[in-house]
């Protein structure tokens, strides 16, 4: 599939599900959204959507977008960390992880993505933590296939597990039916394209924006550093089908984001 292939979607926060949202969303020209949040709280507190999931994608479908994945929170880290060392916080996570994917499931969303860590952890650490995440990751894909849900593991930058390939690989070799989410914003000791290129055809979904090449920023494309058509030529040699979706900061408005698709993907 050629880059100008690859459909327009935005990451978007469970504050955006109403209609008002997704008739701006689709005025704008973007029919595909990820529902994510970085904590708990707000899937159960502002928008119930372990009970209001169907009722939530049907209110979009009827304002013309389609919820394609949802981005399951990664916080607190003290409550739901794959890698912690407390079995407790494990179990924790694989219980809350496993509740919002039957939600998720139930309403026909097909992709989940998910962290394997949080941080800031000591390097010493790494091993340890790798194993239990591994082990709980797994589990959890294992989950997610029985539900009928496609589950993407995420790059994540500084002390965070699979901040490089390597990494990468030895969840994907020990769960053959995990996927990954890209985040071209979160590699820091390795290049994008050499990560893009180990992953291979394994990268079903993105998480688009730039940055510096010191920490992420979820800058819109054009203002960091990435070098935007040895990415997208990395991605075109994995045959990477997937969607161009956004993962910014708050500023940037839906007809913005769109333009910015329309010069860097559609023009390319």
């Amino acid at each position: 599939m050629k880059r100008t292939d690859w459909p327009l979607a935005l990451s978007v926060g469970v504050g955006r599900m109403n209609a008002a949202s997704f008739d701006s969303l689709a005025e704008a020209g973007i029919h595909q959204v990820e529902l994510s949040s970085g904590r708990i709280a707000p899937f159960y507190e502002e928008i119930d959507f372990p009970h209001r999931s169907v009722e939530i994608v049907e209110l979009a479908r009827e304002h013309g977008v389609e919820i394609t994945s949802i981005h399951l929170p990664f916080g607190p880290f003290t409550e739901i960390d794959p890698s912690s060392p407390d079995p407790a916080v494990r179990e924790n996570f694989r219980k809350i992880q496993t509740e919002l994917l039957e939600a998720a499931a139930k309403a026909g969303i097909p992709k989940a993505i998910v962290h394997p860590s949080g941080e800031p952890y000591p390097e010493e650490e790494r091993p340890e933590r790798l194993a239990h995440a591994i082990e709980v990751i797994g589990k959890l894909c294992a989950t997610a296939v029985s539900l009928g849900v496609t589950l993407c593991l995420e790059n994540l930058p500084r002390t965070c597990l699979c901040r490089t390939s390597d990494e990468m690989q030895l969840f994907l070799q020990e769960i053959p039916e995990l996927k990954v989410v890209f985040d071209t914003n979160h590699s820091l000791v390795e290049d994008n394209v050499h990560y893009i290129r180990a992953v291979g055809d394994r990268i079903v979904t993105l998480h688009v924006s730039d940055y510096d090449f010191v920490d992420e920023k979820h800058w819109l494309p054009g203002e960091g550093k990435n070098d935007w058509p040895a990415v997208f030529a990395a991605l075109e040699e994995v045959r990477y089908a997937g969607r161009f979706l956004y993962e910014l900061k708050e500023g940037y408005s839906d007809a913005q984001i769109a333009e910015n698709y329309r010069k860097l993907v559609l023009q390319a």
